[in-house]
């Protein structure tokens, strides 16, 4: 077992007062006024090349560090400050008399404050053109040293790193005669450290790929040599998953030059807020990139209730289904997400949205109206923004997506004290995908295509086992989360059923009483024709209606369905039986998509010609867990 050093005792005090102060920066924003500012305090400032340079240039007083150390910068700049006089002006513990005696001795004064950055290696190593060498070259050695030397001493000597703490520097200065406190030097040591765990990070990360597997199973498995992340956490969350799971916060990749992919603009998200926003918006943008055509999709518990296209317009049928007075008032963004949430307006309440194009005044009206958490978009009309702002009493959440983020390749998950690691899915299905039709029938309209692509991109955002069931633009259908594939089937179907008899003439023609609320003219829409109601809840059903509703008989409601036609099915990985297909003839289906690939595929295939389907293999399987 390593030996365990034991505490340098030495005369801890709360405030500090500089006298001294190192400062070498690579981002100089800011740094003559921070400068300018000790010097009035009567700090002598320390500094190497281009800083020093720009603060003579400003008129400052400056000591070169070879000056101070007597010792020249050498071997082209890569030694500078690595120096006891520098290291021991930091480390030594102020008031321990073993360490004050050996300074004076070896003639090693006292330095109270490092201000410094890092040499940019991440951006050398992003910059095209950069050589191995040029990356290696840009390795910070002296930074790192001092850095953590400084805030190793924390306990005396005050470690800044960055430009955004120099004015909360400079205010408990001023209210410390030219000091700092105890506090502050413990939180920039904290973040000094934070610093060069993710400079390090980075650098090990980088180095990792240079390098050639040694051994038969990393070159088998391309596995790394070493992976490591740092996080920064950005916000707090009020719990996790649920009330009892605290702490909870977000945390961004430090490093990554997008932070995080969303702002808030409004409201306090939480935990399955964001995971919802996170797979909503992939899903909306992947749909705006493989068609072309506005998306929009709504989210409860990391799945989709349903998603939607702008095109095509409503039917008749459709527009008094979803109490749709003036269609021509629907903007694209508007009629997108009018048709995801009418998927399922059951499961979409208290949903989280999503919407691939910037929101408008239409779109926000219809968001006003009904009972959903919050949203997420790339941009907001200044009209549409405060209409937002307005809902759920200021707390409606409103997330605006960050232009241009890219995660990693490489994602990561804990689990149980494991670290799971992958590449992520970023696969975008498009007609590309859609070229291998294995049924006699090989015809595919374009929109046909355009709801193959629609129901695949959705269920890629689905819990697996999903399917899902797509027509005119939009999912009328979603099964989630089932051990059998074809209880996918039959959970999606029941609610494509559902979607199709809310267009039956008797439940077009329920008489509600006047003042009945939305979702509940919603709700008692779909007991009508679910019609396996108690005889306590059929008393509060019949409480909507002016006179009570004739029911929807089992043939009335068989009669309705028999007309449905050309919808699509697709499935995030292959029919296992033809069991799936046969349920799905029952409801309409004339289109199938699924990646293919079971021992099974030509008994799938033979089911889908008996039922005159055209089916297509995409070769893509999209499991999502």
């Amino acid at each position: 077992m390593s030996h365990t050093l034991a505490a340098v005792q030495g005369t801890e005090t709360d405030v500090v007062k500089i006298t001294r102060a190192l400062v070498s920066v690579s981002d100089k924003t800011g740094i003559v006024e921070l400068c300018t500012f000790l010097a009035s305090k009567n700090v002598q400032l320390l500094s190497t090349g281009g800083t020093a340079k720009k603060l003579r240039e400003a008129g400052l007083e400056v000591m070169d560090v070879s000056e101070y150390t007597q010792s020249p910068e050498c071997l082209d700049g890569r030694v500078k400050t690595l120096h006891p006089k520098v290291h021991g002006g930091l480390l030594g513990v102020r008031g321990n008399p073993t360490h004050e005696e050996q300074m004076a001795t070896l003639n090693i004064p006292k330095i109270d404050m490092t201000i410094l950055n890092l040499y940019p290696f991440a951006q050398t190593v992003a910059k095209e053109g950069s050589t191995f060498a040029d990356c290696v070259e840009n390795i910070d050695i002296g930074g790192p040293s001092m850095l953590r030397s400084t805030a190793k001493n924390h306990s005396f000597t005050t470690i800044v790193t960055s430009p955004d703490q120099y004015a909360d520097l400079q205010k408990v200065m001023e209210e410390n005669d030219g000091g700092t406190t105890l506090a502050l030097r413990r939180a920039y040591a904290a973040k000094a450290f934070a610093l060069s765990a993710s400079y390090d990070s980075a650098i090990a990360s980088w180095f990792a790929k240079q390098v050639e597997p040694t051994t038969e199973e990393q070159q088998q498995q391309q596995l790394p040599v070493i992976a490591t992340r740092v996080y920064k956490p950005e916000f707090a969350l009020k719990y996790g998953c649920n009330p009892h799971q605290k702490p909870a916060f977000v945390a961004s990749v430090l490093d990554h030059q997008n932070k995080l992919p969303f702002k808030v603009l409004n409201g306090k998200p939480g935990y399955i807020n964001l995971l919802d926003a996170a797979n909503a918006w992939q899903l909306v943008r992947e749909l705006r990139i493989a068609t072309g055509v506005a998306a929009a999709a709504s989210f409860k518990h990391v799945s989709p209730a349903g998603a939607a296209l702008a095109e095509p317009p409503l039917t008749e049928a459709e527009c008094k289904a979803y109490e749709v007075t003036d269609a021509t008032a629907l903007t694209p963004v508007a009629l997108a997400y009018l048709k995801a949430r009418n998927a399922d307006p059951l499961c979409s309440f208290g949903d989280f949205a999503a919407v691939s194009d910037e929101v408008d005044e239409p779109t926000a009206r219809i968001l006003k109206k009904e009972v959903s958490d919050g949203i997420v978009a790339p941009g907001y009309t200044p009209e549409a923004l405060e209409i937002l702002k307005s809902k759920k009493s200021g707390k409606f959440i409103v997330l605006q997506a960050t232009p241009g983020f890219t995660p990693s390749d490489i994602e990561y998950r804990e689990v149980y004290g494991m670290t799971f690691c992958q590449k992520r899915n970023d696969t975008i299905l498009s007609n590309d995908h859609l070229t291998n039709v294995v049924t006699s029938k090989k015809e595919l309209t374009e929109e046909t295509k355009r709801d193959m692509i629609l129901s695949s991109i959705c269920i890629k955002y689905t819990q697996s086992n999903s399917v899902g069931f797509a027509k005119n633009g939009m999912m009328v259908g979603v099964g989630a989360g089932q051990q059998s594939r074809v209880d996918c089937v039959k959970l999606a179907g029941r609610k494509v059923g559902t979607w199709y008899l809310r267009q039956h003439p008797k439940v077009l023609a329920l008489p509600f009483k006047e003042g009945v609320k939305r979702q509940d003219r919603v709700n008692a829409r779909v007991r009508y024709i679910e019609g396996d109601m108690t005889p306590q809840e059929r008393v509060q059903w019949e409480n909507n209606f002016d006179t009570v509703p004739e029911p929807l008989s089992s043939q009335e409601k068989e009669t309705f369905l028999s007309q449905s036609s050309g919808i699509t099915i697709s499935s995030d990985a292959f029919f296992p039986f033809r069991d799936s297909i046969d349920h799905a003839s029952k409801l309409g289906v004339s289109y199938v998509v699924q990646p293919g690939g079971s021992v099974q595929d030509p008994q799938v295939t033979a089911s889908c010609e008996e039922y005159d389907m055209t089916m297509c293999f995409t070769n893509v399987r999209l499991f999502h867990h």
